[in-house]
């Protein structure tokens, strides 16, 4: 009865061991699951800018000019003359034929215009204008600083009627996409980590990005020339303990 009896013991124990043991390895696998559930959860969603000044490198520049007369041939005769010498002064300070556009000259007579002002002592008005397109930014802004030597040609340009006359482009900014991205991505992942390090925290894997939008503004109102590119990406972080 004895060797009976420890024999039952003995596998009671084994039993009970092995309930020991099986309920650990469930505790263990429950905190694993419940760390992971809770970890998966755990995110932290920061944004990283990029800027950089650069000079435009496009430049567009629309050219007015204004006649008026009585006598329709006379006046068609000034303006082929005031375009041979809007041209010549152009080119003759260092730009091409395809810098410049030239528009076909408009011819307004008031006397069709039955509402238009016949007071004035003038009956023809013309208005020739040109565009200047081209990548020789230094060379337009030269030119613009020269304008006044046309005053002594009789040529007076006119105001534009929208916005400024000169307008400055940065279409090359494609080239400077990756950098741009990168820093952004960069300075998102250091706002992250601060983040992280506050809250006893790591980063693990970005769980989503979004690269953003380029903007491409003028410096300022005094220098449109140059140009600020800006990038924010927003990045969305997984913590990990």
């Amino acid at each position: 009865m004895k060797l009976f009896s420890d024999a039952r013991f003995s596998s009671a124990v084994v039993v009970a061991a092995g309930l020991v043991l099986g309920l650990c390895a469930v505790g263990v696998l429950l905190k694993a699951g419940i760390d992971n559930f809770v970890n998966k959860d755990r995110s932290v969603t920061v944004k990283g800018l990029s800027e950089m000044e650069v000079k435009a490198d496009h430049v567009t520049w629309g050219i007015t000019t204004k006649s008026v007369g009585n006598d329709i041939h006379e006046l068609s005769a000034k303006i082929n003359e005031d375009k041979a010498t809007l041209v010549g002064f152009l080119k003759s300070n260092g730009l091409e034929d395809s810098d410049i556009v030239v528009n076909p000259p408009t011819m307004y007579d008031k006397m069709t215009d039955r509402w238009g002002n016949r007071e004035t002592p003038y009956r023809y008005f013309a208005t020739l204008s040109m565009t200047v397109s081209t990548s020789k930014v230094d060379v337009v802004r030269e030119i613009a600083n020269k304008v006044g030597e046309l005053l002594e040609k009789g040529i007076v340009l006119s105001e534009p009627e929208y916005g400024e006359s000169i307008h400055y482009d940065f279409i090359n900014f494609m080239s400077m996409k990756p950098k741009m991205m990168q820093e952004a991505i960069s300075n998102a992942e250091i706002t992250a980590k601060q983040f992280a390090e506050s809250s006893h925290s790591n980063i693990d894997k970005i769980v989503n990005a979004d690269q953003g939008q380029f903007s491409i503004e003028d410096r300022d109102a005094t220098t449109p020339h140059i140009k600020k590119l800006r990038v924010v990406s927003t990045i969305t972080y997984s913590l990990k303990e």
